[in-house]
């Protein structure tokens, strides 16, 4: 019977993160293969290494493109599950950690990332999970190398990598014990955040630096190679201004959304409880009402790539970045907080806490994604309606198999 269970809880998890590929699933665009053609031909750019290497390994085209792009993102999924069942099977008698990673894999982030294949995104999420599991082995600098690495390869790495990474860092060396935000200036942990920034921080500051004084000197010979590579004029010239411009040119382009795009979008409500109900699934199964401000400190790094807002218009986008923040979040609140965390039942779901897991459910499930290139989900309502049956079925047999044996493990 545990094997039975075991085996639902796996079916449940790839369903899920199934179903959200299949919505938006498709090959690189123009703008993803564009990231792939730029390297440093020119000379120095900001973004430029990735197509460097991979211009040293294979020849650019967009078959090569394509099998890359789609090797990147199977790798990331088959590490979101992995963290996602060993996360799960730690705790067998915690239902909100299945009701965390179902929403999760259902969210924006995974749809985005199938729509987004190609993106230079991936391979930054690809070595933040590196970099944590670095960080929680306690090797501080090879991780911090490999923050660098991604910073080259793409400058969001900044808002997207290190704060997740300053997080392990604090929650790998707390003690497990009340925590409280002035112990993060601390000597230990003080030392332990400046061996592993120094280098990222150094880096960060010669592209910005860079990018202010010359970024703008390769725009015309971009342009000329990325036509020459059968792209559009729009795409090229899009990219060709991401990669040229200065952060301070769209920052003064954008800013003036910012407030808007926080929170009185679309994305507000429809992106926004998701996150919220994951934040109260992160703050009932550490039990973080007893250590609040860790509790803050995670809303904090969590809504750090939301200042993106301020210099990008890709708005839902964006949003979806919290989610995996989140997810990297709470797999390392469980690694730290393992044996605490252990239930011998399964705690019950109050009524509102129910009510809110289906408001979220529905809103990632059935609320179509605003997608780029003017595309659209591939399922009507119906058809999703349809699918998602499963799910609620499974779901509501483990919470009944959970409660119905409150001393033993759903797991072994």
């Amino acid at each position: 019977m545990y094997m039975y269970r075991k085996f639902l809880l796996i079916f449940l998890y790839l369903y899920a993160l199934i179903f959200s590929v299949s919505k938006t699933i498709r090959i690189p665009n123009q703008w993803a293969q564009s990231h792939w053609l730029v390297d440093y031909k020119f000379g120095f750019i900001k973004r430029g290494l990735a197509g460097e290497l991979f211009g040293f390994l294979f020849e650019k085209n967009t078959f090569t493109i394509t099998i890359l792009s789609i090797a990147i993102l199977s790798v990331l999924y088959f590490l979101i599950i992995k963290i996602a069942l060993t996360t799960t099977w730690s705790n067998p008698k915690s239902f909100y950690r299945i009701l965390f990673f179902v929403i999760f894999l259902l969210s924006q982030y995974i749809v985005f990332s199938a729509h987004l294949i190609g993106y230079l995104d991936h391979i930054v999420f690809l070595l933040t999970i590196l970099a944590v599991y670095l960080i929680i082995k306690n090797k501080l600098f090879p991780a911090s190398v490999i923050a660098v690495f991604s910073i080259f390869i793409h400058e969001i790495s900044v808002v997207l990598m290190l704060p997740i990474c300053c997080f392990a860092i604090i929650v790998n060396q707390i003690p497990i014990k009340e925590f409280f935000i002035k112990d993060i200036f601390s000597r230990n942990i003080l030392n332990k955040l400046a061996l592993f920034l120094t280098l990222p921080f150094f880096t960060a500051a010669f592209i910005s630096f860079f990018q202010e004084i010359s970024g703008g000197n390769y725009y015309t010979q971009l342009f000329s190679y990325l036509i020459q590579s059968s792209i559009p004029e729009n795409v090229a010239d899009s990219v060709c201004s991401a990669y040229t411009k200065s952060f301070t040119y769209y920052f003064g382009e954008q800013y003036d959304h910012f407030f808007q795009r926080i929170f009185v979008s679309k994305a507000t409500v429809f992106y926004g409880i998701p996150i919220v109900f994951l934040l109260w699934m992160n703050f009932k199964e550490f039990k973080l009402k007893e250590n609040i401000h860790l509790f803050i400190v995670l809303i904090l790094i969590a809504g750090v790539p939301l200042i993106l807002h301020s210099i990008a218009y890709d708005t839902y986008r964006i949003w979806t970045f919290p989610y995996m923040i989140l997810f990297l979040g709470f797999w390392i609140l469980s690694l730290k907080y393992k044996a605490e965390s252990i239930q011998t039942k399964s705690e019950k779901l109050s009524w509102w806490e129910f009510l809110f897991f289906i408001t979220a459910f529905l809103f990632i499930t059935l609320v179509p994604a605003v997608l780029f290139d003017g595309e659209t989900e591939k399922f009507s309502v119906i058809i999703k309606l349809i699918l998602i049956l499963p799910m609620v079925i499974i779901l509501y047999f483990l919470k009944k198999k959970l409660q119905s044996k409150p001393t033993e493990a759903l797991l072994k």
